[in-house]
């Protein structure tokens, strides 16, 4: 069983360590994982030039290869994004509409696998439940079952408050509460359902 771990932001701080902490916890229990991280990485956005429907490619020669492969290979996927303007950060939105080239090649291509979001924002409010709602809608789009960590503080998935601090965000037993219940949810899926 494989995990594929994306990290959009484009530094490497608090969310880049949050999701070593969940995919380090995986592995301790022998799921293998990867993470793909935006940082120092070059993505551009979807230009929707239809290319990829008639050549099975996308027309874009960028660093989306390391993503699509991550993302074939993977059993369980997880997209963690630090809150931006209130939702997703600009890099993973542009992952999300590259992966367009992927189903061209196969439709069904992600159908199936288990997926996780994982939202640090500046702030305690600053927009996580949006995050995850964008993150959620992505995997149904694609096929992909969404999970999250339960009806009791992890509604739609593991959210953190950084307060713009990797200091802070290590001390956020909250948002370590919310990424533990959400982590025992995907991998009782991936067990379940892989």
């Amino acid at each position: 069983m494989k995990v594929f771990g994306i990290c959009a932001s484009p530094r490497n701080n608090t969310t880049e360590y949050v999701l070593k902490t969940a995919l380090d916890k995986l592995e301790e229990h022998n799921i293998e994982t990867e993470m793909f991280t935006c940082q120092a990485k070059n993505i551009k956005p979807c230009m929707h030039c239809d290319y990829c429907l008639k050549n099975k490619k996308c027309i874009i020669d960028d660093d989306m290869k390391g993503v699509y492969e991550g993302l074939q290979n993977s059993d369980g996927i997880i997209l963690a994004t630090p809150v931006q303007s209130g939702g997703i950060s600009s890099n993973l939105s542009a992952i999300m509409d590259r992966t367009r080239a992927l189903e061209a090649i196969d439709y069904n291509l992600l159908r199936g696998k288990i997926g996780m979001s994982i939202a640090v924002g500046g702030d305690r409010t600053g927009g996580q439940d949006f995050a995850h709602l964008k993150n959620i809608t992505y995997f149904m789009i694609h096929g992909i079952i969404p999970v999250s960590g339960g009806p009791f503080g992890s509604n739609l998935g593991a959210s953190f408050w950084s307060n713009d601090s990797l200091d802070d965000i290590k001390v956020d037993r909250y948002g370590m509460e919310s990424l533990n219940r959400t982590l025992n949810e995907f991998e009782n899926f991936l067990n379940k359902y892989i």
